[in-house]
């Protein structure tokens, strides 16, 4: 009787610690299931190189070709009605890539692989890059702030957005898609004319189908109250500087074709000191969302 009563015990405790076991490693694989990310696989052009064109007989044997006319757009940082009035423009010797093919963003950055958006600008370059768990998934032009009122660089968080406002240094400037930044500075993302440099008063301009994009991808700030913020939004990084008193940077691209280029390790040293506060408010976000589906 003893020998049954003791074996009974035996395997009871068997199938107990077998069931923690398998709790465990539940909950370890939990733990270890990969986040949901995009990959994107862009296609590259045979060849690139870059040349001038007379703007008006470009634009006559190329006016119904969209996908032409958005990267020779985006080469000259500047929008439909701006490009029709310069005398010459910059285009590619070989379309058959796509957008992101022919600006400076690197397609894959590894130090923003557990970022789950960021939104970054470059100064020098003129050109916008959205990454999501370190892949590209969009890229186009900009125009910042002009020589007297420059852009600020740094770390900063989306907050509030609006379909449609009022500048603030000019009470006639409607913004669309408008999405701001830097409250207190009045900075933000946003289309408006793209002239082809750097004329804003300090935001950051965007072409229409852009700012659209952006207004959707990147996500407001959650406030606690009227005067304290809860949640940071989407990351924004403004980073470089640009050369007010010298020819357009892409004009060098005609003898250069990699000129503007901005390489993985290039991009990790300049995100790289934010990555922590980043992932901070990442953590933040996601716990918030969490309670609060």
């Amino acid at each position: 009787m003893k020998k049954l009563y003791y074996t009974l015990n035996i395997l009871l405790l068997f199938v107990l610690a077998l069931l923690v076991s398998c709790k465990k490693n539940e909950t370890v694989k939990e733990k270890k299931e990969p986040k949901p990310h995009k990959t994107i696989e862009y296609k590259k052009p045979a060849s690139v190189g870059f040349h001038f064109e007379k703007t008006k007989q470009w634009l006559e044997n190329n006016k119904s070709d969209s996908t032409k006319l958005d990267i020779v757009y985006a080469i000259n940082r500047t929008d439909k009605a701006n490009l029709a009035k310069k005398d010459s423009v910059i285009v590619p010797t070989d379309f058959n890539g796509d957008l992101a093919s022919y600006l400076p963003f690197p397609f894959h950055v590894s130090n923003l692989e557990e970022v789950s958006k960021v939104l970054i600008f470059s100064y020098p370059a003129q050109i916008f890059a959205a990454y999501e768990y370190g892949e590209l998934v969009y890229t186009g032009p900009t125009n910042m702030g002009r020589k007297k009122d420059q852009t600020p660089t740094g770390l900063f968080f989306t907050n509030w957005k609006a379909e449609k406002t009022t500048s603030t240094f000019n009470d006639e400037w409607d913004l669309k898609w408008n999405f701001n930044i830097e409250n207190k500075l009045g900075v933000g993302f946003h289309e408006y004319e793209l002239p082809g440099y750097p004329a804003s008063h300090s935001c950051l301009r965007l072409l229409e189908k852009d700012a659209k994009y952006l207004y959707k991808w990147a996500d407001e700030w959650i406030l606690k109250d009227k005067e304290n913020v809860k949640v940071k939004g989407t990351p924004v990084i403004v980073f470089g500087s640009y050369d007010f008193d010298g020819p357009k940077p892409w004009y060098a691209l005609v003898k250069d074709p990699k000129a503007l280029d901005i390489s993985e390790s290039d991009l990790e040293a300049q995100t790289q000191p934010f990555i922590k506060k980043i992932l901070e408010n990442q953590k933040v976000r996601e716990g918030n969302t969490t309670e609060n589906p």
